[in-house]
């Protein structure tokens, strides 16, 4: 077997004892599972979680995906928890292990001192007869037969189902908690997938000046107002103040190829007479959708019908929608 051949056969050997793992957590969605969900749902405080070494990092990462579901969550080491770092478990607050043996040294040594505090203890963990198994008030199992590792020692297959488990923990909170999309975009301000679901057309139309010209103004009018405000394109209003067409860069270059005598040109001359409009109040990925449907760049934006401004695709490419 050459290297590109053991490196496939190692690849997919690895991928089908992971998915055999996961596939084992299947039995071990039991009652014992169901209580400790109703138990953190109906808690009063935040949910600890705590684990060494590889146990720690996938600790960390399902406090993330908790928080960020509307489940407030800690992280604690449990080597800094017997140094000092125990001070931040609160009365209320609920305290569950991560471990794939349930007997490591740092686990023994943590398992008493939360149970003295008298908080609720929950133990993820590998092994049903361990010492944090027993220990535990309520026990979530994640055993797996073995490791994808070929001598069975690096944990790889247990941390997976330890992942594969928290993501099935947050997400029976989310749903218990009636967790919507709105309040995910509440805990994701600053990313993208949160500005898909707040950022509204007129957050961004609001950082530009509005290009407008009326029906009968000239070629002398409106070449400057569309330079001097850089969005590629004008409004054309009446004496009333009324959207009435919208001028873009591509029709002043299509009147330059049609038109040899340019004086006497008016604004109504060239303008679009229906114009994209969206509403201001709009979701900015929506208008993100129209402008990509339409293949245009632009949008005039409205208030109550009346022109507001505009928005640019290359304000949403700023914010990252694209």
């Amino acid at each position: 077997m050459n290297d590109s051949e053991l490196i496939r056969q190692t690849a997919l050997d690895t991928l089908q004892i992971e998915l055999q793992a996961i596939t084992g957590l299947l039995d071990f969605v039991d009652d014992s599972f169901c209580q400790c969900i109703q138990i953190i749902h109906a808690g009063k405080g935040r949910l600890i979680i705590s684990g060494i070494g590889k146990s720690a990092i996938i600790a960390q990462k399902i406090v993330a995906t908790l928080n960020s579901t509307g489940t407030p969550s800690l992280f604690l080491h449990a080597a800094d928890a017997i140094h000092g770092d125990l001070g931040m478990v609160q009365p209320a607050d609920i305290v569950m292990l991560i471990s794939k043996s349930g007997e490591s040294p740092e686990i023994k040594v943590l398992v008493p001192l939360i149970r003295n505090f008298g908080n609720i203890l929950i133990a993820l963990c590998g092994n049903a007869k361990s010492f944090l198994a027993q220990e535990a008030q309520y026990f979530i199992n994640c055993s797996v037969s073995t490791e994808a590792c070929p001598n069975n020692l690096a944990p790889t297959s247990s941390t997976t189902a330890q992942l594969v488990m928290g993501d099935a923990m947050a997400v029976c909170l989310l749903k218990l908690k009636g967790f919507t999309p709105a309040d995910f975009a509440r805990y994701h301000p600053g990313g993208a997938l949160g500005k898909r679901l707040y950022l509204r057309v007129k957050d961004l139309s609001k950082q530009h000046e509005k290009p407008s010209v009326h029906l009968n103004d000239d070629i002398r009018t409106l070449i400057p107002e569309m330079t001097g405000k850089r969005l590629g394109a004008c409004a054309v209003l009446d004496e009333q103040e009324q959207l009435c067409g919208m001028i873009t860069d591509g029709d002043i270059r299509r009147m330059l190829e049609n038109h040899v005598q340019l004086e006497g040109i008016k604004a109504a001359d060239i303008m679009n007479t229906q114009p994209k409009t969206i509403e201001g109040a709009a979701l900015a990925v929506d208008a993100l959708e129209r402008m990509r449907n339409h293949h245009i760049s632009q949008l005039i934006v409205l208030d109550n019908g009346r022109y507001d401004g505009m928005i640019h695709i290359h304000d949403l490419m700023r914010e990252g929608l694209i």
